[in-house]
């Protein structure tokens, strides 16, 4: 039985050699593809990659290979663009083309490659066009928004005076804040902070993140074939993904049971009224689950970054006062803190390759020949750590929006939402939110750190499909 096995094995690993091979054979007669570093057969290029720092080493090797190259995770070729040029001309000034999702085995399986975020099936376009617009009728990029941010950015308060000043990890905490803004839109409602639900789902989602970024999570993108049929940690994701989508699930059944389409009251109720008429939840109820996933993560790192801010308060002070809430018109006087909140989001790089990006057909770009469905991985942080436009980009600056005359400098090259016809569509109220959250906290606190700066530490925990900030305490001191 083990030489049967064994033989087994060995059959099998000739069988993959052999389909590689035949489908390097189709590719190369259309065109060479982007160079690159040799693969072996499975492992691909897993020698010359770290899966727990992949967009550093795929930085690296374009120094070596150029901005556009090719590199091997697993069996399956995934070509890299680096640099801002490349980055734009592929995603903006080639859209359409480099427009379908790439491979992502976790999605594929946890989410059967439906929704906003996972689908490349003919309804992509329209659930992405429903969800925008039903968002915006609910107050995405209206005032009935901000008036959501405002009023849960009230229990956030509520919630940092009963510290009492002493030590506390805010991670949390602020995860239960921004998610609760959207919940308000989707569910109608919000949820109270000790709510053991909704706190079993920001631990659900916050668990998700970190497993798809860790080490595990990194190699079953590269082996989901193998790690299906294998016992370990990789498995854990989905158990944490169908858990949100048992929540999700139960909140749609409580709401078709008070369905009135003539009047809906959140999100919910305007996409029960519209798969009635079109018969399309099969297809489309996967989107529910996908509209939490950029809620909660800028989260953590906006607290540390929030301790080097002590301008900000001077310029809230100046514009604000302390007599009302900060609202989002207060953003064009306020032009430190504007880049303050953009500096945030460029310093976390929070999704460094972005969400993996495919070629809608056969391309020809830059001189290489990238074949449909080819996995597409712009490098995000290669883009937002440009020195030439950011100079030191390793160092926290607010200087990098900021004019030689303190007014605040816009630039191209701030896409820590990716860009172009896959940019998240959360974008604007993600803004929203960290700068009414930054303004808030700061009109009423001063943040104390339990460590001195130099003993803070910067560097992410877990850095694969993103960046997970390590955890730290602080303290909140009324003003």
């Amino acid at each position: 039985m083990e030489l049967l096995g064994a033989a087994s094995a060995v059959l099998l690993v000739c069988v993959i050699c052999l389909l590689n091979f035949a489908r390097w054979k189709i590719r190369s007669g259309k065109g060479k593809m982007p160079p690159g570093p040799a693969p072996l057969p499975i492992l691909g290029n897993l020698l010359q990659v770290q899966p727990k720092d992949l967009a550093k080493t795929l930085e690296k090797l374009s120094e070596e290979y150029g901005p556009v190259f090719t590199v091997h995770l697993g069996s399956d070729p995934v070509v890299v663009l680096c640099g801002h040029d490349v980055v734009k001309e592929a995603l903006i000034d080639r859209g359409d083309e480099f427009a379908a999702r790439g491979r992502m085995p976790v999605g594929d399986r946890g989410n059967k490659g439906l929704g906003i975020i996972f689908s490349n099936n003919e309804g992509w376009l329209h659930v992405r066009r429903f969800a925008l617009t039903t968002l915006r009728n609910f107050g995405m990029g209206k005032r009935s928004i901000e008036e959501r941010i405002q009023e849960e950015a009230e229990h956030l308060l509520e919630e940092l005076r009963k510290t009492k000043q002493m030590p506390f990890d805010p991670t949390f905490m602020l995860s239960c804040t921004v998610s609760n803004v959207i919940c308000s839109v989707i569910f109608g409602k919000r949820y109270d902070y000790k709510d053991k639900k909704f706190l079993s789902l920001i631990n659900n989602m916050n668990n998700i993140f970190e497993m798809i970024s860790s080490l595990w999570g990194q190699l079953y993108q590269m082996f989901p074939e193998i790690l299906d049929y294998l016992p370990g940690p990789h498995n854990n994701v989905f158990k944490e993904i169908d858990a949100v989508k048992a929540f999700v699930a139960e909140e749609v059944k409580t709401h078709e049971a008070y369905l009135d389409p003539s009047s809906p009251q959140d999100f919910i109720d305007c996409f029960l009224s519209k798969i009635q008429h079109q018969n399309q939840y099969k297809c489309s109820h996967h989107l529910l689950d996908n509209l939490f996933g950029w809620v909660w993560l800028y989260s953590p790192i906006l607290w540390f970054v929030l301790l080097l801010t002590e301008k900000v308060q001077e310029e809230i002070d100046r514009v604000v006062g302390r007599s009302r809430r900060p609202c989002v018109a207060d953003r064009t006087q306020m032009p430190y803190t504007d880049a303050v909140a953009h500096e945030i989001q460029r310093f976390i790089t929070l999704i460094p390759l972005s969400i993996p990006h495919a070629v809608t057909k056969d391309v020809y770009f830059r001189g290489y020949f990238i074949p449909k469905g080819t996995t597409i991985f712009p490098v995000l942080s290669s883009v937002l750590y440009n020195s030439k436009e950011f100079p030191n980009p390793n160092e926290f600056n607010p200087g990098h929006f900021l004019n030689e005359n303190s007014t605040f400098r816009k630039s191209e090259l701030f896409m820590p939402f990716s860009a172009g016809k896959r940019i998240c569509p959360g974008e604007g109220l993600a803004r929203m939110e960290i700068f009414l959250l930054l303004t808030t906290v700061l009109q009423n606190f001063t943040l104390k750190a339990v460590l001195r700066p130099e003993e803070l530490s910067i560097t992410p925990t877990l850095s694969g499909t993103g960046n997970v900030p390590p955890s730290y305490q602080l303290c909140v001191i009324p003003r």
